[in-house]
């Protein structure tokens, strides 16, 4: 991680991202400027976090490990994303594990101003509450699905869920890597491969190195059974 002192890309990106609505009083908030470069973690599951971060450029891969030593993916966050809140109202270590997929910049507000300034602000708490309600919903719209559908059924759902860019959670589990969907489903590679050959074969889809394309949108829906990660 990087500190970047540029006083002119900070007050862009603030301005770019209406940063001042946030809070009700804006004056005097130590922003700081942080960069993250491609393959860098941005945060150590278990670590203690010293800040409230806004993403503001690039794009991030959150996972959560279990005792096997397996990570678990659980979506990426683009702009314009908050990392955390749950650790600053709990008071606990990192949750998950944070790693810039591509070029990263975070706007940092200390967690001891927060604490000792912003914690009374109707503004910046409703605006807390509003991204952890989004978590727990997408979070709870995922386990759902993983749990009580096969690997087709969600597979389906996971192409519906992701072709519409109004789907906010949608776009935070989009990615062209078989691996990435696999893991984002709940399934292996393997079982994800003979599930796209299967589709393929009965000309539902049709991939192309990286990309799948929906060649009968209808199928995919009665497959999908109405359900989406959303």
């Amino acid at each position: 991680m990087k500190v970047i002192h540029d006083s002119n890309l900070l007050q862009k990106k603030m301005r770019e991202f209406d940063l001042e609505s946030l809070f009700t009083s804006f004056s005097g908030i130590p922003f700081e400027l942080r960069l993250y470069e491609e393959g860098e973690l941005v945060l150590a599951e278990g670590e203690r976090m010293d800040a409230l971060l806004f993403l503001v450029e690039g794009r991030v891969k959150i996972s959560s490990s279990v005792q096997t030593g397996k990570a678990l993916l659980l979506r990426f966050c683009e702009p314009f994303s908050v990392m955390g809140d749950i650790e600053l109202i709990q008071d606990v270590p990192v949750q998950s594990q944070v790693e810039a997929v591509r070029r990263t910049l975070c706007l940092a507000v200390p967690f001891s101003y927060i604490y000792g300034h912003l914690l009374d602000d109707p503004k910046f708490l409703m605006f807390l509450l509003t991204h952890v309600t989004f978590k727990l919903q997408t979070c709870t719209a995922a386990s759902r699905v993983n749990l009580l559908a096969g690997v087709e059924n969600r597979f389906a759902s996971y192409l519906l869920s992701t072709l519409h860019e109004q789907s906010e959670f949608g776009q935070e589990i989009r990615t062209a890597n078989t691996q990435e969907i696999a893991d984002l489903i709940g399934t292996t590679s393997r079982h994800l491969n003979r599930v796209i050959l299967k589709l393929t074969e009965q000309g539902v889809i049709r991939k192309e190195k990286d990309l799948i394309y929906i060649l009968d949108a209808r199928a995919l829906k009665e497959l999908s059974n109405g359900i989406r990660y959303e």
